[in-house]
This record gives C-alpha cells, sequence and structure tokens, in this order.
C-alpha cells in the first residue's frame, strides 16, 4: 500500500534521522521525499510505500512515539485519501 507522511514542527537535528531509520526498520521504502523549513518550522512529506501485510495501526503508533520524542506532528495517512481529495 502506498501512503503519504507528513512531519511538522519545530526545526530540530534529528528529525530526518529518526523518521527514516524507524521506516526503515520496518520495511518501508521511501518513494520520494519533500521537506524545507519555514521561519522555525521543518515541514516534511514522504510518500512511501508501506509492505504487504503491514499493520498500519502499528505503524501509527511507532510514529506517534518519534513525534512526542521529537516535538512534532506526524501523520501517515493511505494515499487513496489524496488522490480521492484531488477528485473533488
Amino acid at each position: 500500500m502506498n501512503a503519504i507522511l507528513t512531519v511538522y514542527g519545530q526545526d530540530k537535528v534529528g528529525i530526518i534521522a529518526q523518521t527514516s531509520t524507524y521506516l526503515a526498520e520496518q520495511k518501508i521504502n521511501i518513494l520520494d521525499v519533500s521537506q524545507t523549513i519555514m521561519g522555525n518550522n521543518f515541514v516534511m512529506m514522504m510518500s512511501v510505500q508501506l509492505p504487504k501485510g503491514a499493520d498500519f495501526m502499528v505503524i501509527n503508533h511507532g510514529l506517534a512515539q518519534i513525534a512526542k520524542n521529537l516535538s512534532v506532528e506526524i501523520n501517515l495517512r493511505n494515499n487513496e485519501l489524496y488522490d480521492a481529495m484531488h477528485q473533488i
């Protein structure tokens, strides 16, 4: 399944490293990534591919722990949701 991962929060060292390390541990492939700094805020969007049979809730729980540790917001959404929004 393809999904979109977004990260937003105050810029600090380790956001990309911790996020991408967790994704690799979960065998999630990063297909595309875009990142920028807006003022003091870090903004990143990744297109990712989850392995077949991946547990979306377990992955989201792990991402929530990273978000808490980094004091940022991390959201993972099924790519179909974004596709549907663009068709409206």
